[in-house]
């Protein structure tokens, strides 16, 4: 009979739900799912896992929570998103480049004030914390202090993070811009500070090609080779505008992401944002060179972008991200970017099983961050990031799903139904930083 070790925090009651692969690959030998489980936290980590009876001694336990009725889940990891335009999200009428332009970089320079940039990243890790966000790669803005403030407020809730200043001398007006040189500069001086700080970790972060000179893009390349344990986050083929100018602007390269390859900024550590409009060419140098495509649904319906080619990633046996793109995209609930993700699957005849929409959200996700030794699953030893859905939040969910017949049916029904809501729990490294009133 397991013990009870002298540092437990909480020793968690309730339905439990992890991944071990990919249920597409092995269909229910992907996964773990306990009807009356028992998750032990100790010392911020998982110390074990197992059926209830197992357990059951350690009832009296001070740490003893009780979720029966409720999944317990790995938190969710948002692998592409911009923590500045939580400001401006729900801004309408407009495609991705003018976009930018009218709202975003207008929101973004407010971001050179430290204490506007600390408010902006406090509300938007408190609200993480109420979707069962527990982790996310996050685009900053060009001032290093926006840098600062996030990495600060994530470091003091102790939460998984991924960041980085954004680089751009070229397209945004000039109040906006930084150097090739600066950029470099302060991306080194932040990456030295903050990656592997607690639990911190940093990514070079040009915006995407137009955005940076071809120096620029070379300096990104030259701090990504000298710290190649760091992650490199940018933006591929989200808009068909977006296309014609990049062939305009590097008409010497074969495609899009042939003008990253040229700067060495493709990776195992590499995340592009969106690809919805890659070639075989491009298919196949991301698969050689293992770099990541998030899959960002909401905000490429928000826009108008386009559909993510579901099909090519399937044919090419290749795995992919998912992430909110807040503010484009339209909720930081991975609930419903998962939702949206569905319905766009469903245009291309290739249904997402919600299983699968789970494992994204979760292993796949660490697994595209390269984080899955730490966070996105039950596994004894990880992190004790995780989330408690509670499939009673409100009267709608409720009468689906007492009616389901299947755990996919419950998951899915938590997918299109759930939402903040539906959150009941957020712990962070085993201390419980967020439960619904």
């Amino acid at each position: 009979m397991p013990t009870q070790p002298a540092d437990t925090n909480y020793i968690l009651r309730g339905s439990l739900l992890t991944f071990h692969e990919d249920p597409d690959l092995k269909g229910e030998k992907a996964y773990t799912y306990i009807e009356d489980g028992i998750v032990l936290i100790s010392a911020g980590r998982i110390q074990s896992i197992g059926p209830f009876e197992t357990f059951q001694h350690l009832t009296a336990h001070p740490g003893f929570q009780d979720y029966r009725g409720h999944l317990i889940l790995p938190g969710f990891i948002d692998a592409h998103c911009h923590y500045p335009q939580i400001e401006m999200i729900a801004s309408p009428g407009k495609q991705l480049l003018d976009w930018l332009q009218d709202y975003t970089f207008p929101t973004e320079r407010r971001f050179q004030d430290a204490e506007h940039a600390g408010q902006i990243a406090d509300f938007f890790l408190s609200e993480l914390l109420r979707q069962g966000t527990t982790s996310a790669a996050v685009f900053a803005t060009v001032h290093p202090q926006s840098v600062d403030a996030f990495f600060e407020a994530a470091h003091q809730r102790n939460m998984r993070m991924i960041c980085g200043k954004v680089m751009m001398d070229s397209l945004a007006p000039e109040w906006l811009r930084d150097s090739a040189e600066q950029s470099y500069l302060d991306s080194r001086t932040l990456l030295q500070k903050w990656h592997h700080t607690g639990r911190q970790a940093y990514a070079i972060t040009p915006r995407f090609a137009l955005s940076s000179s071809e120096a620029q893009l070379q300096l990104a390349g030259e701090l990504y080779a000298e710290f190649p344990d760091c992650y490199l986050q940018t933006h591929l083929s989200e808009n068909q505008e977006e296309l014609v100018q990049v062939r305009q602007r590097f008409p010497e390269q074969r495609d899009y992401l042939d003008v990253y390859d040229r700067f060495g900024l493709l990776g195992e550590r590499s995340l592009f944002g969106h690809g919805i409009y890659l070639n075989e060419r491009e298919f196949k140098r991301l698969q050689e060179s293992r770099s990541q495509v998030v899959f960002c649904p909401s905000s490429n319906l928000f826009l108008g972008s386009g559909l993510f080619n579901l099909k090519g990633f399937q044919e090419h046996a290749m795995g992919y991200a998912i992430g909110t793109d807040i503010g484009a995209g339209s909720s930081l609930s991975m609930l419903s970017t998962l939702a949206e993700a569905y319905k766009i699957s469903q245009l291309q005849g290739v249904p997402l099983d919600p299983l699968k929409c789970f494992y994204l959200a979760t292993l796949g996700n660490a697994r595209a961050l390269k984080l899955e030794d730490k966070i996105g699953s039950l596994a004894v030893g990880n992190e004790a990031d995780l989330v408690v859905l509670d499939f009673q939040a409100t009267p709608l969910l409720a009468l689906r799903e007492n009616r389901a017949q299947s755990l996919a049916e419950r998951l899915f029904a938590m997918l299109m139904l759930g939402d903040d809501r539906a959150i009941k729990a957020t712990f962070i490294a085993g201390e419980k930083l967020h439960t619904r009133a």
